[in-house]
């Protein structure tokens, strides 16, 4: 293949519409601007968000709370959800992602207490609850802060 023999894939490129190039074009006289107005003006049109001089959305919604953007958030799962891992496994995050069981990390997995343990398990995350932490060594298993 040689420089010249290059082209781009079919239907990728489309004709460049040519206004203002006279009325036989169909582009012709106001060039798909309409008359007059700050929309057919060289420099026309209206920034972003801008409502003609009504105070904006953003402006008008209330604002309340606090978003803390340097907080942990964790991914949780509960503790009946490690039920389908068979005796012995080291759960960790790879092994949840890929059992379907979480989707993103975050900052980390936390395994909370809901529901019951019967199986050994070695479970590696980032925080367990209290009561997540008891039943999984109930049950003979490691709760592992990584």
């Amino acid at each position: 293949m040689k420089l010249h023999e290059l082209s781009p894939a079919e239907g990728s490129t489309k004709k460049v519409k040519r206004i203002g190039r006279g009325h036989g074009s169909g582009w012709g006289k106001t060039a798909g601007k309409g008359h007059k107005g700050q929309n057919a003006r060289s420099g026309g049109g209206v920034r972003p968000g801008f409502e003609g001089g009504q105070t904006t959305l953003a402006r008008r919604t209330p604002k309340r709370g606090f978003n803390n953007i340097f907080a942990t958030e964790y991914t949780v799962i509960n503790v009946s959800d490690l039920e389908m891992f068979k005796d012995g496994t080291v759960v960790d995050t790879e092994l949840l992602k890929a059992a379907g069981l979480i989707k993103k990390e975050l900052d980390g997995v936390k395994v909370l207490g809901n529901g019951e343990l019967t199986k050994n398990l070695t479970v590696k995350a980032a925080a367990f609850s209290a009561t997540a932490k008891e039943k999984i060594e109930k049950a003979g298993g490691k709760a592992e802060v990584m």
